[in-house]
């Protein structure tokens, strides 16, 4: 069994930034995707980055490129998701996810481990 837990959530105005983190615990495996998801009030959950267990290639939606990093640090079993130039549409639960397998999906059931979340707001 794997546990990851979330942090770094808050409130920022539009324009700022947050570094979100998942620490991942318990029995980690090698060679496994991670990615993050978020769910808004009232919408589905939706991919917003992923990354392989070396770092590369990684993949990010559409509505974020340019403008959030995705990284990890295997060494501390923890991912990282840089988030700059935050928008009011940005505002949601952020959620780690870590696959079973070395690919990275941006469908949510891809994913068998799933953090409990953390908040983002972003304010305008």
């Amino acid at each position: 069994q794997v546990q990851l837990v979330e942090s770094g959530g808050g409130l920022v105005q539009a324009g700022g930034s947050l570094r979100l983190s998942c620490a991942a615990s318990g029995r980690t495996r090698i060679n496994y995707a991670m990615a993050w998801f978020r769910q808004a009030p009232g919408k589905e959950r939706e991919f917003v980055a992923g990354i392989t267990w070396s770092g590369y290639p990684t993949d990010y939606a559409d509505s974020v490129k340019g403008r959030f990093t995705i990284s990890r640090d295997n060494t501390e079993n923890t991912m990282y998701l840089q988030m700059n130039t935050l928008k009011p549409e940005d505002t949601a639960v952020y959620y780690c996810a870590a696959s079973r397998s070395s690919v990275v999906t941006i469908i949510s059931s891809g994913y068998y481990y799933w953090g409990q979340g953390t908040q983002v707001t972003v304010s305008s």
